[in-house]
């Protein structure tokens, strides 16, 4: 099987996608590019199993109704927005508190963030993907919602502090670790670029998410949570150790 991974942002410049072949006891990063358009995303996935996108899927089912509300001029009163309690349901969706709840690592925000921009774009993505084929859906589908740092963290992994130049040098001793973590994958010629950029690395780990995907060994919500996830997207969570995600047939 085959798995992709993409580090989705505004622009096609920091954008990076991996695609990963797993076969029995092995794993082997195929391509890992950097600076993807749209195209060449929608390809990728149509060769795959699963399709990992860092990026929100949708926004909070209260922000769609209080943009709706004050579109028509029917914003009640009350309606608490004077304090920051009050505007919170307008900020994180259900997947987001979520994961906030089991991890203690906090997803930006859709509506109130500079992630906005990269969920417009993959919004046009999503509608791209279905156009061609690929199953889209919030929870399910092909192509899954998936959030590189908390599946670092859920393996053992560092999940903070090794974005950007500044941070080169965590970046680099995180790739060692998590090579380390599996040994069974191997990186060939993306691993210099995972050294170097924090974009490529993620894309990486992301495809290793959908993997997880793949093989159900992802959290998936509740029934009482299921419908409002269909609306708001969400967050793919691997549930098993690294290790179970060697390479073996479905």
């Amino acid at each position: 099987m085959r798995t992709v991974g993409v580090d989705l942002a505004a622009e096609p410049g920091k954008t990076a996608v991996a695609v990963i072949a797993w076969s029995e006891g092995a794993a082997k990063v195929e391509s890992l590019r950097l600076g993807v358009g749209n195209a060449e995303i929608v390809e990728a996935a149509r060769g795959a199993e699963r399709a990992g996108i860092d990026s929100p899927f949708g926004w909070p089912e209260a922000f769609v109704r209080f943009l709706n509300e004050h579109d028509s001029d029917r914003l009640p009163v009350p309606n608490g927005l004077e304090s920051r309690d009050g505007r919170r349901p307008l900020a994180m969706r259900r997947t987001d508190l979520l994961v906030r709840a089991s991890t203690g690592l906090s997803p930006l925000s859709v509506s109130a963030d500079r992630i906005a921009h990269v969920a417009f774009r993959c919004a046009g993505l999503l509608a791209e993907l279905r156009d061609s084929g690929v199953e889209a859906g919030r929870v399910s589908g092909r192509a899954v919602e998936v959030y590189p740092a908390a599946a670092l963290l859920g393996w053992g992994l560092p999940a903070r502090g090794y974005k950007g130049l500044v941070n080169r040098a965590a970046l680099i001793e995180l790739v060692t670790g998590f090579g380390e973590a599996a040994p069974w994958l191997d990186l060939g010629a993306g691993e210099r670029l995972c050294r170097e950029s924090d974009d490529a690395f993620d894309a990486v780990v992301a495809a290793v998410v959908s993997r997880a995907a793949a093989l159900g060994r992802t959290e998936l919500p509740g029934a009482q949570d299921r419908a409002v996830a269909e609306r708001e997207g969400w967050i793919h969570l691997p549930n098993s150790p690294l290790e179970t995600l060697r390479g073996t047939q479905l």
